[in-house]
């Protein structure tokens, strides 16, 4: 259970990471609230997490989860570029990831 919550928690980062860029420095109310909310389910779920996974382990899992995540969302929902090299980059993120959880 604490896997699921860690990847759902890294998937809410990727929320409030978005949301903030849309906030404008936190002035706009829509997209701040949705980041302060964002934000709190995110770390709550981390904290949860890694009351049964390392610490090492689940933060570089929740770092590595939203750090995908946004640059997926930047690149479908705000057209940022999509080459081959970033693509890769992303793979070698879920890679990590993945080899984490494995040798954990």
């Amino acid at each position: 259970m604490a896997w699921v919550i860690l990847i759902v928690s890294g998937l809410l980062e990727s929320v409030w990471a978005v949301a903030l860029g849309r906030s404008g420095g936190l002035t706009r109310p829509l997209p701040t609230v949705i980041f302060g909310m964002g934000l709190l389910a995110s770390m709550a779920g981390l904290g949860y997490a890694l009351r049964s996974i390392p610490v090492g382990t689940g933060y570089a899992v929740w770092v590595g989860i939203g750090v995908a995540a946004t640059a997926l969302a930047g690149m479908i929902l705000f057209d940022e570029a999509v080459s081959l090299p970033r693509v890769l980059s992303l793979l070698l993120i879920l890679a990590g990831v993945v080899g984490l959880k494995l040798f954990s």
